[in-house]
C-alpha cells in the first residue's frame, strides 16, 4: 500500500478530497464547497480541528458554521464600521446583499469568502513525499463579491500532507489594474482529546499584544504579551490579538501526551489566539495584518497589479 493517497469521494452527497498518510496513520478531508475548508482532520483517529459533535457535512453546508479551517477573505477578523479605505478612497459595505457577516457590535467580521461554494479543483495528486489537493476560487467573476470589494484577483489553496504536517499555502493573485489591499487569514480549530481543557499548556510566542476596544477593534496601544510558554488554560480566557511575532513563529497546545504546533510562515505577522471559557477548543489564528487594518495606514501589505502573493502555515502534530 503506498504510503500516501489523495483520493476524490463523496460525503452527504458532496464532494471530498481524502489526503492520508500511513506512518503517521494521518487523514484529512477537504470539502471544496464548504469554503474549500478542511473541515475533518484527525491523526490515529483522534481529531485535530474541533468541530461540532455530531454534525456532518450536510448539515454544515445547509447551516454553515466557524470550524475546521476557514478562510478569512478579503479581510480576516472586523472593519470598524461599514467602510474601509483603500488607496486613498472610501469604500462602503452594503449588508443588504446579504453576503457580509456582522458581529454583535454590527461590524463586518471574516470576510467574504469562507462558506463559499465557488471553489473550483484544479490538482490532486499523491506522490512518494506528500499528498495534495490544490483548490482556485476567482473572485472577479463573482459580482456579488466584487459589489463589497473591488479588487478582481484569485485566490488558490493547497493542502498538502507530509508525514505529521499538514501545510495550508495560500496564493493571491491581483487581476485588478491599481494596487490590491492584503489583510486575510485563517481561523483554524484546535482540540487536544487526553487532557480536559484547563490541563491545556498553551505557548504563545509573541512579544505584544495589541490593547482592544469594548468592540474588539486595536485602539494603537500595545502591552507586553503576558503569557509564559506552557501556560495553563485553567482561569484563561483568550479573544487576544498578538502582534511582534519572530520567524517562525510557533502557537503550540500541549496535552498530556498530545502536541500541535502551528508554525507560521513570515507574511503571517499577526496572531489571534481564541480560547473560549468552557469550550473544548482553541484558535491560533494566523494573519496578515491585525483587525481593522484597511482602516489602519501602515498595517498591511499590497499586491501590484498583475502580483501575486503566497505564504504558508504549517499544522504539526505528535503524541497523537
Amino acid at each position: 500500500m503506498a504510503q500516501f493517497r489523495a483520493v476524490e469521494a463523496t460525503v452527504d452527497g458532496y464532494p471530498v478530497i481524502r489526503l492520508s498518510e500511513s506512518e503517521s496513520m494521518s487523514e484529512v478531508g477537504v470539502a471544496p464547497g464548504y469554503g474549500a475548508n478542511s473541515f475533518d482532520f484527525r491523526v490515529r483517529g483522534k481529531q485535530v480541528f474541533w468541530g461540532p459533535a455530531g454534525v456532518g457535512l450536510g448539515d454544515l453546508m445547509s447551516r454553515p458554521r466557524l470550524m475546521g479551517n476557514p478562510l478569512l477573505s478579503p479581510w480576516a477578523n472586523r472593519i470598524d464600521g461599514l467602510s474601509y479605505k483603500a488607496n486613498g478612497k472610501t469604500y462602503r459595505l452594503n449588508p443588504e446583499l446579504g453576503n457580509l457577516r456582522l458581529d454583535a457590535n454590527k461590524n463586518p467580521i471574516h470576510g467574504l469568502v469562507t462558506y463559499s461554494r465557488a471553489w473550483q479543483v484544479k490538482e490532486v495528486t499523491a506522490s512518494a513525499t506528500d499528498a495534495l489537493v490544490r483548490m482556485e476560487l476567482d473572485c472577479s467573476r463573482h459580482p456579488d463579491l466584487l459589489a463589497q470589494f473591488p479588487f478582481p484577483h484569485r485566490l488558490a489553496i493547497t493542502y498538502r500532507l507530509t508525514p505529521g504536517t499538514l501545510e495550508v499555502l495560500t496564493e493571491v493573485e491581483n487581476l485588478a489594474s491599481e494596487p490590491m489591499p492584503l489583510a486575510i487569514g485563517y481561523h483554524p480549530y484546535f482540540q487536544i482529546s487526553d487532557a480536559p481543557r484547563d490541563e491545556w499548556e498553551v505557548t504563545i510566542p509573541a512579544r505584544d499584544v495589541l490593547v482592544l476596544s469594548p468592540q474588539l477593534i486595536p485602539t494603537g496601544e500595545r502591552t507586553p504579551n503576558p503569557y509564559a510558554p506552557g501556560t495553563r488554560l485553567k482561569g484563561v480566557v483568550l479573544d487576544t490579538v498578538f502582534g511582534n511575532l519572530p520567524e517562525g513563529a510557533t502557537f503550540r497546545v500541549k496535552g498530556k501526551s498530545q502536541m500541535i504546533d502551528v508554525v507560521y510562515g513570515k507574511d503571517y505577522r499577526i496572531g489571534v489566539v481564541y480560547a473560549p471559557a468552557g469550550q473544548g477548543f482553541i484558535c491560533f489564528e494566523p494573519m496578515t495584518a491585525p483587525t481593522n487594518a484597511f482602516n489602519t495606514p501602515g498595517s498591511h501589505k499590497t499586491i501590484a497589479p498583475a502580483g501575486r502573493w503566497r505564504e504558508s502555515y504549517w499544522i504539526r502534530t505528535s503524541g497523537f
